[in-house]
């Protein structure tokens, strides 16, 4: 009694497999870079920041060679400024502020043999509420909201490199 539908739901999920894995879509690796990126010379203007640690770490699960055993002519990525701003979205009826959109910029420059050097910008928008009751919380929400936008632009600059 069970087998038919038993045997239908088989046959349809090996016919949907088969579609799937026909059509050739393959997701793509962010962090496939260029033959020429794959020794890479990562400067910062802050080599303490933590834009810099973070696409250090990108680079390296993409298992691009940084700053080792470089030749003079190897491509040179200089992660130039990245900064946070914030901007007054809403305000509580008494004059504080309640809602604040964050920016963080990130500018960046590659330079390769014969070849025009090319400068990045791009910013990254976050939308954070703020309550003065709860300082402590909303500092370490900050926090986390800060890392994770380092992580995002560390991935968009890997994949724009992929890109270029």
């Amino acid at each position: 009694m069970f087998a038919p539908s038993r045997l239908l739901n088989f046959m349809m999920l090996g016919c949907l497999v088969l579609m799937l894995s026909g059509c050739g879509f393959h997701l793509k690796r962010a962090s496939d870079l260029p033959a020429d990126l794959m020794t890479l010379e990562v400067t910062a203007q802050d080599p303490n920041s933590a834009l810099y640690a973070e696409v250090l770490q990108e680079l390296e699960r993409g298992n691009v060679q940084v700053n080792q055993n470089l030749s003079a002519d190897s491509p040179t990525l200089t992660l130039k400024a990245d900064t946070l701003d914030r901007r007054v979205l809403s305000l509580f009826k008494n004059g504080q502020v309640a809602e604040y959109e964050l920016i963080y910029s990130v500018s960046y420059r590659l330079e390769r043999a014969n070849a025009e050097p090319i400068e990045q910008f791009f910013e990254l928008y976050r939308n954070y509420q703020d309550d003065p009751d709860n300082a402590l919380a909303k500092a370490n929400e900050m926090t986390i909201l800060l890392g994770e936008l380092r992580k995002q632009a560390s991935r968009r600059i890997v994949r724009e490199l992929a890109q270029l």
